[in-house]
């Protein structure tokens, strides 16, 4: 392992009236965050698990179970949604943060699948955040309730009906039953009569039954021993394990587009998913991060509703979703396919502040006589760079597409630029122009090893 030491002396300081010189040493490590730069589904699964083998440590630090990675090692296809993609190997400590809302019993369910394919996940191996908030059945189904509810109105948010965002509502409106409080049993009654007191008189307006306190207690306790011992003070693990200069990859879930703030509102998802929510997430401070890797697909995807500039709803959408196998690792469902849109993910890299991308699905667009690259936008008869935050905006932009010529070779499986054919890159050096940051990592199928390094984000 790599490390650099950074040394700081401070001399003849004047504090408190008290003169006092010290020396020290302080680790600097190049810690990665791993986020999504288009509307999620970019392909994270492979690239997070091909970096967790240089990684010491793995925290997921946002979301829930509603989005899913898919890793495939020597072999074996393992499908993850709220556990991180550290848990398939060996010798390494996954986290799951503060900033994740926790359903037990989508976790319990997700290690028996794991022990079925001879995976163990132990105290040892995995720590829960004590602060991190639950969700619970009563979550899902007033998610439930909802999307129905918006079904008939023609307002569907689209989402995968698991709970998250009742659950973050929860959390913010601050009577959100923590995980901590399940070894709690004395104050445990006191929290769940706040939640029910909200959420029963929710039910009653919907024309719901109410959800009885017993009902949510006998939840709660029936999984409580299996969680428990996963639970622990995260944030001063973390920071143990960066003062002794190991390596922490940070993974995120879902993709910029999709975060509560800065993607296409009201169809995100319910939490921050940019980098920056990384460190609140985790506990750690924001100078922890030293890398931010953006993964990109070498084409668009997203996954509900919503708006989606260069969808392809023709033979191209078409061609694009079945070579790329598009359909979702957490609900089945087919995603909506298109252009690469550059105005997105340059977004997408000033706002998370991303230093390299890995361009993942590039063999997709092989056999296609041209390809189209989305530049800029028309909205309103005027030349725009950017995506507005206006919904009614958003739905009017028309994109502005440049035509690249295409390539007939293969690139599935290339392990280096010489196996690549001229004209995919081209495509790429043209991608990385106009997002305006580097490929790091080019990802030529979901195999781990079919892989082109340029720049390891570990190294430092």
């Amino acid at each position: 392992m790599s490390r650099r030491l950074a040394t700081f002396v401070i001399e003849a300081c004047d504090y408190g009236n008290r003169a006092f010189r010290l020396t020290g040493y302080g680790v600097v490590m190049a810690n990665v965050v791993v986020v999504g730069s288009q509307w999620g589904d970019e392909g994270k699964g492979k690239i997070v698990d091909w970096l967790s083998e240089r990684a010491d440590v793995v925290v997921r630090f946002q979301g829930g179970h509603n989005a899913g990675h898919t890793l495939v090692i020597d072999g074996i296809t393992y499908k993850l949604s709220l556990l991180p993609s550290g848990v398939v190997r060996q010798g390494k400590l996954s986290i799951i943060g503060n900033g994740v809302v926790f359903d037990p019993h989508a976790f319990v369910a997700e290690v028996s699948r794991l022990q079925e394919k001879g995976i163990s996940v132990t105290p040892e191996t995995l720590k829960i955040a004590e602060n991190t908030a639950l969700i619970l059945s009563l979550h899902r189904e007033l998610d439930g309730i909802r999307e129905d509810a918006a079904s008939n109105s023609g307002t569907r948010i689209g989402t995968t009906r698991r709970g998250i965002g009742p659950a973050y509502e929860d959390k913010v409106g601050r009577r959100a039953v923590r995980v901590m409080d399940l070894a709690n049993p004395e104050s445990l009654p006191a929290k769940i009569d706040r939640l029910l007191t909200h959420h029963n008189a929710l039910r009653r307006g919907l024309g719901q039954p109410e959800v009885s306190h017993a009902a949510i207690l006998d939840e709660l306790n029936s999984v409580k021993d299996e969680i428990l011992p996963f639970v622990d003070k995260v944030w001063k693990i973390l920071d143990d394990k960066r003062r002794a200069g190991e390596r922490i990859l940070f993974e995120g879930a879902q993709g910029t587009l999709l975060d509560i703030d800065h993607g296409t509102y009201p169809y995100v998802t319910s939490s921050n998913v940019v980098a920056g929510q990384a460190a609140a997430g985790s506990g750690m401070g924001p100078g922890a991060i030293g890398y931010v890797l953006g993964i990109t697909k070498a084409y668009t995807t997203r996954v509900g509703e919503g708006p989606f500039p260069t969808e392809q709803i023709n033979e191209v959408g078409q061609f694009l979703g079945e070579r790329g196998h598009e359909f979702g690792t957490v609900t089945g469902r087919q995603r909506r396919c298109g252009w690469f849109d550059t105005v997105l993910v340059r977004q997408a890299v000033a706002i998370n502040g991303i230093t390299g991308i890995a361009l993942t699905k590039l063999d997709v667009l092989d056999g296609l006589d041209e390809i189209k690259v989305c530049t800029g936008y028309m909205l309103d008869g005027e030349l725009i760079d950017y995506l507005p935050a206006s919904q009614g905006a958003q739905a009017r932009v028309e994109p502005v597409y440049e035509t690249l010529e295409g390539w007939k070779e293969t690139t599935y499986g290339a392990r280096s630029w010489a196996d690549l054919p001229a004209q995919a890159v081209k495509y790429v050096r043209h991608i990385e122009e106009l997002i305006g940051a580097p490929v790091a990592l080019l990802s030529t199928s979901p195999e781990r090893d079919d892989t082109i390094l340029v720049t390891d984000p570990f190294q430092d």
